[in-house]
């Protein structure tokens, strides 16, 4: 994480919390289901005589410590590091295989999920007239479980335009649900050489 850090500045004037201190923060949030900074706060003050163990520098972790990192700090640290945890990953579940799918090469899963957000706290996300989204968009290695595509949208992308974001692996196939189905953009698929499941479109 240390290259990715220094490459976008990470640590530029900071003091005591630092990046891997918000990532910490970040994985136990998502670990823990927990809803909000303030919620994140007390469950680790409880826990406060322990964060040592845990690798955080301060024995006490603020909402506004949290917030401000989270508003300044450049988001494509985290966006590098999950990349390179991808990476790990795979190499680790690689000989992990669905029995169906011996025969054939790499399969992948693409799907979008929108999550709400709420309008007036994240203007910059309009979905609708009342309320705010983004897109994630994950392309699922199915041997292993491991998304080795992850990108992020505000809510109004259609989910065909992320054909044009992937970078398309000669041989694999990619099985998608019919919201994909576009025939210029299905016919890169073929050009590269790469296969696709699909429903068609009802007429």
């Amino acid at each position: 994480m240390f290259f990715v850090v220094a490459r976008y500045g990470g640590e530029h004037k900071v003091k005591h919390f630092s990046c891997l201190d918000q990532f910490r923060c970040l994985a136990f949030a998502q670990l823990t289901w927990r809803e909000s900074l303030r919620d994140i706060e007390a469950c680790l003050r409880v826990q406060s005589s322990r964060l040592y163990h845990l690798g955080f520098r301060s024995p006490r972790i603020s909402r506004n410590t949290m917030a401000n990192a989270n508003a300044v700090r450049d988001w494509r640290i985290y966006a590098d590091f999950a990349q390179c945890l991808i990476v790990i990953a795979r190499k680790l579940y690689v000989g992990e295989h669905l029995p169906d799918l011996e025969e054939l090469d790499t399969v992948y899963a693409l799907d979008s999920s929108t999550i709400d957000l709420c309008l007036s706290v994240f203007p910059w996300a309009p979905f609708r007239s009342t309320k705010a989204a983004v897109k994630l968009h994950t392309l699922l290695d199915l041997r292993g479980n491991i998304p080795s595509f992850i990108f992020i949208s505000d809510g109004k992308m259609h989910d065909v335009n992320i054909l044009d974001h992937l970078v398309l692996e000669p041989g694999a196939f990619y099985v998608m649900d019919r919201g994909y189905v576009d025939f210029k953009r299905l016919a890169r698929l073929d050009d590269a050489g790469s296969f696709f499941v699909t429903r068609a479109k009802s007429r």
